[in-house]
């Protein structure tokens, strides 16, 4: 299957003002790429590229002063099948995760183990180890925050989506990663593209997504509270601790986001 998938993003600034980027296609998947996956500015702007410490492809530029869109738009191939359900999965004993691992234990800026431990022991304590107990996990956060545009907060930490259930993709993502860390299961944040391919076309403009991704068997698996089943065509963009690590821009002053458009859409075979 190929996917037709970038964006047109604006920012109005003030001063000449430092930024970093978080909006290439992650590492793991440029391997993919039917063509090129660059970044393209209106305007003469230079961008020095590097790999962050959770891997991920980040930009540094130096905005002018004034409107500056940056844009891009690639073609990928993608397998076409649904996310792989771990059902077997075990979930590892502490001392027996990889040392890079442990980090993805830890509380974080928006996902505040502190304060839903106590929740998440008596919630899904008796609930079987490993895959079980994550998607016991999901099935709560998936019932609990009703998804609502209007109601996006940026401050918003997962004990906030937890007291305020509501919310957007985001706020899903912080409390099931909260609540794994709580249960002693590695959970990182993920942001990337998701299109409507093979469900119901959406009725809200396009977005970019933020999904989890948990440690079990071994290896780092797909999930999603949101929409809690399996979907086709993600293209995975970062990983971090939480959407604190994978902001998509970072400003060093003023910068006023001015347009947001994103598009993600399957190729007909016939093309």
């Amino acid at each position: 299957m190929k996917i037709r998938a970038g964006f047109r993003i604006g920012y109005e600034c003030q001063h000449d003002t430092a930024m970093l980027l978080v909006l290439n296609i992650h590492p793991s998947r440029r391997a993919d790429l039917l063509t090129d996956q660059v970044l393209s500015f209106d305007r003469p702007i230079e961008a020095r590229g590097y790999l962050d410490s959770f891997g991920n492809a980040c930009s540094r530029i130096v905005a002018p002063p004034g409107l500056t869109t940056i844009s891009t738009e690639f073609e990928i191939y993608d397998d076409g099948m649904p996310d792989p359900v771990p059902q077997n999965a075990f979930q590892h004993d502490i001392k027996d995760l990889p040392d890079d691992v442990l980090v993805f234990l830890l509380g974080s800026r928006y996902c505040d183990t502190d304060r839903l431990a106590d929740f998440a022991w008596k919630t899904f304590s008796a609930t079987p180890l490993g895959w079980p107990r994550v998607q016991a996990i999901l099935d709560f956060v998936h019932n609990h925050i009703t998804f609502n545009y209007q109601n996006a907060d940026p401050l918003r930490t997962a004990f906030g989506g937890f007291t305020d259930r509501t919310g957007v993709c985001r706020d899903f993502a912080h409390l099931a990663i909260a609540l794994c860390r709580c249960m002693n299961i590695p959970a990182r944040y993920c942001t990337g593209y998701l299109g409507d391919i093979g469900v119901p076309v959406d009725v809200n403009p396009m977005d970019f997504s933020a999904w989890v991704q948990v440690y079990l068997g071994g290896r780092w698996n797909t999930v999603d509270a949101r929409h809690n089943k399996p979907r086709i065509g993600r293209i995975l963009m970062a990983t971090g601790r939480d959407a604190t690590d994978v902001a998509l821009s970072t400003a060093f002053g003023p910068a006023v986001l001015s347009c947001f458009e994103v598009t993600t859409e399957e190729i007909p075979a016939s093309a």
